[in-house]
């Protein structure tokens, strides 16, 4: 009989508090000596979760010690709690910034976003481009935009972008009745997935993955779609990405992706001209999802270089 030999991965989670009082949930896996830690990032009205195929590829890798995995639920999403201050993606940045402060205080640092998440890093590289070269070695960019998320009327984020605070207001006045009437269509519901599925995935998504999906976004609240939308429409770091430039990027799209379509991607590779662009056939929005091996094949890359030419390869 062959033994099989089974490896023990630390797993805890942390709370990492924000100046302004946010509680931000956070999931760190592996050991703290690792040569490298990944930092994860998720998009609107997702949650760490949304990282889930990409986590479980990496896994591997973290039982091996070769890298550490930092997780993280956005503020107003998952389980974090939302502070006292304005909403805004650079914000989110600031929270980012803290979130490698308290769990990450030392070492090489890889940073991984998908859409809003992404748009955080970039915040982050504005507001502390000291970090990009000395900490952060590697940065990954999933379906996400450096700015003009709404000029395109015939885009998703150009039909959102004609719900006028007025309405925004109103819309979250009633959010509990919403929420009710929300329920009534649940994740499991057909028309609910037809919706998810035409919105986000590409032609090669299963059911299973627009169903995971459904139901990370139906946690999320309703409160969260609306307080954010407004600022997703102003974030613009277009002129603010010479930070990047400093260390490897690899930036994801997939080819259908209704919410930051292909040329948002094809914006970031000609500013940061150095970066690897990866074009995902029949794919969506949820690259994280409907493509995990290729994303953790990009960050693996990243995890190698960081280190130095390491194991991660």
């Amino acid at each position: 009989m062959t033994a099989t030999l089974t490896r023990t991965v630390c797993k805890r989670t942390a709370a990492v508090t924000t100046p302004d009082g946010a509680q931000l949930h956070a999931t760190v896996e592996g050991a703290e000596n690792a040569p490298v830690t990944v930092v994860l990032a998720h998009g609107w009205t997702l949650s760490q979760a949304a990282w889930d195929d990409v986590s479980t590829l990496l896994s591997d890798r973290v039982a091996e010690g070769a890298l550490r995995l930092v997780r993280y639920d956005q503020r107003g999403h998952g389980r974090s709690t939302w502070g006292d201050t304005e909403i805004t993606i650079d914000q989110l940045g600031n929270d980012l910034a803290e979130v490698i402060d308290q769990l990450v205080p030392a070492g090489p640092i890889v940073l991984g976003g998908h859409s809003m998440g992404g748009m955080t890093i970039m915040c982050l590289a504005a507001a502390r481009p000291e970090l990009f070269g000395d900490r952060v070695l590697g940065v990954a960019l999933v379906a996400t935009s450096a700015g003009d998320l709404t000029s395109d009327p015939r885009s998703a984020g150009g039909r959102m972008a004609k719900v006028r605070p007025g309405m925004l207001s109103a819309l979250l006045a009633g959010a509990r009745v919403l929420e009710k009437l929300r329920n009534l269509v649940p994740p499991t519901s057909p028309r609910h997935q037809k919706m998810v599925r035409g919105l986000l995935y590409g032609a090669d998504a299963t059911d299973e993955m627009v169903l995971e999906g459904a139901k990370i976004m139906h946690a999320s609240t309703l409160r969260s779609f609306f307080e954010f939308m407004p600022a997703l429409g102003d974030h613009d770091k277009r002129e603010e990405l010479a930070a990047l430039s400093r260390v490897p990027v690899e930036i994801f799209v997939g080819d259908s992706d209704k919410l930051t379509p292909e040329r948002h991607a094809r914006h970031l590779a000609e500013v940061l001209p150095e970066a690897r662009l990866h074009r995902a056939e029949r794919t969506g929005h949820m690259v994280t999802q409907e493509r995990p091996q290729l994303v953790v094949d990009g960050l693996l890359r990243l995890v190698r270089e960081a280190s130095g030419g390491g194991s991660a390869n």
